[in-house]
């Protein structure tokens, strides 16, 4: 039975206020498709667009961006979630720590200020699950653009341990550098990823993206009291997540931190927020 809920045309027209969707390529973005019927259904005039932009012209695209007058903001995406981080005017210490920006919005001053929500859509998804993170110890594996955003909202949230894992060792020492020089209060560990004695584990890798893969950790030493997140998108039910919930783990599913920051980028931008199961009802992922 369709379930959908039925959307009004959306209507484009000189109050339209724009917000860019900068990345490249294009052909597998997938917020205009849950943004756009969001602000249709509630009536918003405003519209998520894709722009497709190459390294080599991104930083001229950024400004320029926002010096039109109806630019309410941008959603930057691969492969300038780095390279935003140089051209901001204000950064957040999410962003400072994670060493990536994924929003820009333009202040009352005319700055340019970046966030970072990869890592927020993570831990309100633990949250609404009911996680408790004040005090708790993370493992975190992975250490690239998304494992370094969770670390980084983690770290905001007030977890009391980070344990830091990635096969490029530089990669989980640098991230472990810049979280002590600015949450000083929080044990930073790296270059192991045995899960016992952790509250949560994250798989911030691609592994499980293909069938086959190893797992991430070794699952056998999993508590039962483990918390178990995911970040790979392809496949709802990774084979760690089944191992996991097998060992008697609650999970959350790498889809959950996509629907999850979408009403903090909401926020973020100005615009009235939601839910997550408000935007899945509304949205046309299929198209």
């Amino acid at each position: 039975m369709n379930t959908r809920v039925p959307l009004a045309p959306m209507q484009i027209n000189g109050h339209t206020e724009l917000i860019a969707h900068l990345g490249h390529p294009t052909h597998a973005f997938k917020a205009p498709m849950i943004y756009n019927p969001y602000f249709a259904s509630i009536g918003v005039n405003a519209v998520v667009v894709p722009m497709g932009c190459r390294p080599e012209s991104y930083p001229l695209v950024l400004r320029g961006l926002f010096t039109l007058d109806n630019i309410r903001g941008a959603l930057v995406t691969m492969p300038h979630k780095v390279s935003t981080v140089g051209l901001l005017d204000v950064a957040t210490p999410t962003v400072q720590v994670a060493g990536a920006c994924n929003a820009v919005k333009r202040d009352a001053e005319g700055r340019l200020v970046g966030d970072m929500f990869d890592g927020e859509g993570f831990v309100r998804g633990l949250r609404r699950k009911g996680l408790a993170l004040a005090g708790a110890r993370a493992l975190v594996v992975g250490c690239g653009g998304v494992g370094c955003a969770i670390a980084a909202s983690l770290a905001a949230a007030g977890v009391g341990a980070l344990a830091l894992f990635d096969t490029q060792a530089q990669s989980a020492d640098d991230l472990a550098g810049r979280l002590r020089t600015h949450y000083p209060a929080i044990t930073v560990t790296t270059g192991v990823k045995d899960p016992d004695g952790f509250d949560l584990v994250v798989n911030a890798t691609p592994l499980g993206m293909n069938p086959g893969d190893p797992l991430p950790v070794d699952v056998a030493r999993l508590a039962p009291g483990t918390f178990v997140g995911e970040v790979v998108m392809k496949t709802e039910m990774t084979a760690f997540l089944v191992a996991a919930q097998a060992r008697g783990c609650r999970v959350q599913i790498g889809t959950d931190m996509l629907f999850e920051q979408i009403p903090a980028y909401l926020e973020f931008f100005g615009f009235p927020t939601t839910t997550p199961e408000e935007l899945r009802a509304v949205a046309r992922l299929e198209y």
